[in-house]
């Protein structure tokens, strides 16, 4: 915060906008807004196809999975309570503080875990309040790990804002900045379905052959190695949940490390590796990655098979990726957690071209994925101005 002449610290953010010097006032959000939530949908009133999605705290800002009727929405937006368009939504458990404006679609709420801030007032704009609501760190409102936000933490919630004039010029300026970085993200989803897209396209349009997976080369199993492993130096190493959270279909730069010596698990030049085990679905355990380096230490709950010099791993793992996801995903097998062995899908088969025209894919692949790499380095960095500026131009 800044200090006037007599030293005296002024309720002010460290950045501002040209012209503004008034002190920001200080309130209760609940001195503002009225916390409010949707009549409760029970588990009848829904189904998987209908005419009004209902969001749930997974499915909110996204795409839904359960809906109600025309019928008894309008009924329920009749009789209770329904946020205005512009309004603040805040998810109370699960992810918790998720803020999404109100869209005023036709859409309906799970009660008590989805709430919005019902604002009436004149005092403060929607859209800056949704960037204060965004800002909070909610695991400050207690020791423990939390898990849900009350009515009343909210309510309690401590705010600063300015004059409406100043609200706006932040609000508006953010959402520039948010828009731009939605185009961003568009941008770097429609690089990632072209290059599925051209794997799909170039894999039906030449000659293929069938291959099991144990004719492809050689399977091994890896050592032990978890995240209490990991080291800021040392070996060169790759765990399990890295493929899921840091890798795609081809590994181009290994980031973790390790100290283990001993009985080390490495990799060869031509390696395919497969997570062995997920708690999501069947469908998302189907994601191999190829690795190109020798030497790099393999370690968790995964297998690999060592590809042999007859074809390439970075294109079996581009095909398995994008055409062979749902027939392999059928072998897996669990239920809470959800498991893949080797020895159910070895002998699978998959359809391959001759390793010229696997390598032509492969380097046709390789130079969208260093646009791609580009595109996302630049999202990242668009994030982490806007986290910037949202300390600095808010208190």
């Amino acid at each position: 915060m800044a200090t006037n002449k007599t030293d005296k610290v002024l309720n002010v953010p460290t950045l501002r906008f040209p012209g503004f010097t008034e002190e920001w006032q200080k309130s209760a959000l609940g001195d503002i807004c009225t916390v409010q939530m949707c009549k409760r949908i029970f588990a009848h009133q829904t189904s998987e196809v209908g005419d009004v999605p209902f969001y749930k705290i997974g499915t909110i800002g996204g795409i839904p999975d359960s809906y109600i009727s025309k019928e008894l929405f309008d009924e329920y937006r009749c009789k209770y309570n329904y946020p205005q368009q512009g309004e603040v939504m805040i998810t109370c458990a699960g992810t918790v503080g998720k803020a999404i404006p109100f869209d005023g679609a036709d859409s309906y709420f799970q009660d008590s875990n989805i709430v919005w801030l019902s604002n009436p007032t004149d005092k403060i704009n929607n859209k800056f309040l949704y960037y204060i609501i965004s800002r909070v760190d909610w695991s400050r409102l207690n020791s423990t790990t939390i898990t849900r936000i009350y009515n009343d933490d909210l309510r309690k919630l401590g705010i600063s804002y300015p004059n409406r004039t100043e609200q706006k010029k932040i609000a508006d300026f953010l959402s520039l900045l948010d828009d731009r970085i939605a185009l961003q993200s568009k941008l770097i989803d429609h690089l990632k379905s072209l290059m599925d897209g051209i794997v799909v396209k170039h894999w039906g349009g030449v000659e293929k052959k069938k291959y099991s997976l144990t004719e492809l080369g050689e399977a091994f199993s890896v050592m032990n190695l978890s995240k209490e492993d990991l080291t800021e130096d040392g070996k060169r190493c790759i765990i399990y949940g890295e493929l899921f959270t840091t890798y795609d279909a081809i590994i181009d730069n290994v980031v973790s490390h390790t100290d283990k010596v001993d009985r080390l698990t490495l990799s060869e030049d031509n390696d395919l590796l497969f997570p062995a085990s997920t708690t999501v679905d069947a469908y998302s355990l189907i994601a191999p990655s190829a690795i190109t380096e020798r030497g790099i230490v393999l370690g968790g709950d995964m297998f690999g098979i060592h590809i042999s010099q007859e074809h390439s791993a970075e294109y079996i793992s581009l095909i398995i990726n994008a055409i062979y996801r749902n027939k392999l995903s059928k072998y897996a097998k669990g239920s809470t957690i959800i498991h893949l062995h080797y020895g159910d899908i070895k002998n699978v088969e998959v359809e391959l071209p001759d390793l010229k025209t696997q390598l032509y894919l492969v380097g046709v692949v390789k130079r969208l994925r260093t646009k791609f790499s580009i595109e996302t380095d630049y999202l990242v960095k668009l994030n982490k101005a806007k986290q910037s500026l949202l300390s600095a131009l808010f208190i």
